[in-house]
């Protein structure tokens, strides 16, 4: 493909990602997205033959984004704690439009689930990434394995839980006291 073609393809899927998270899956139509993608709307087949299709590219790009922050924390610091808040920490970062909107990709495990599965399922593997990045960090320092993996698991609920609660509030401290129990929680020994 050429390099408008790449830039268009980009362009459309960033567009869908944003109308996905702030309208929800049902609710964008492809007309929507090729408005907003600066794309005529028959040229759309060309980059993508089915929302779903467009659904897939989507998630592929979460799990393309959360596998480059996982690499990052990981050249971010020694100590498996400190990559740990490290990762928190940019998670965090984005707070104000999870309050305003949610979590992306939790919105899109469930908007996808029905009309596409195999993106809902992609998406999803964002989330088994970070869960296995916190698990391998903490099992680093002492854990057993099955013990380290609740614990990231329950950082992770922890996390989503805050955003679930801080967007339903529209109240920025409550996911910010949720990251800070998610990080309090890492001094907890083996």
């Amino acid at each position: 493909m050429s390099k408008k073609g790449d830039q268009r393809r980009e362009a459309i899927v960033a567009a869908a990602a944003r109308m996905f998270w702030e309208n929800g899956f049902a609710a964008t139509s492809i007309a929507e997205i090729a408005g907003e993608a600066g794309v005529p709307q028959g040229n759309m087949f060309y980059y993508y033959r089915t929302k779903a299709d467009l659904a897939l590219a989507v998630a592929d790009v979460f799990v393309e984004e959360t596998q480059s922050l996982i690499t990052e924390a990981e050249s971010a610091a020694v100590e498996p704690r400190q990559r740990i808040r490290f990762l928190l920490n940019r998670l965090g970062q984005s707070n104000q439009s999870r309050v305003k909107n949610g979590c992306p990709i939790s919105a899109a495990v469930r908007d996808f689930r029905r009309a596409a599965p195999e993106a809902s399922t992609r998406a999803g593997q964002s989330f088994e990434l970070i869960v296995s990045f916190i698990a391998r960090e903490l099992q680093k320092t002492g854990p057993r394995p099955s013990i380290a993996l609740a614990r990231a698991r329950s950082m992770v609920v922890e996390w989503q839980g805050g955003i679930a609660l801080a967007h339903a509030f529209s109240d920025m401290t409550v996911l910010a006291e949720s990251l800070r129990r998610a990080e309090q929680s890492l001094q907890i020994g083996p």
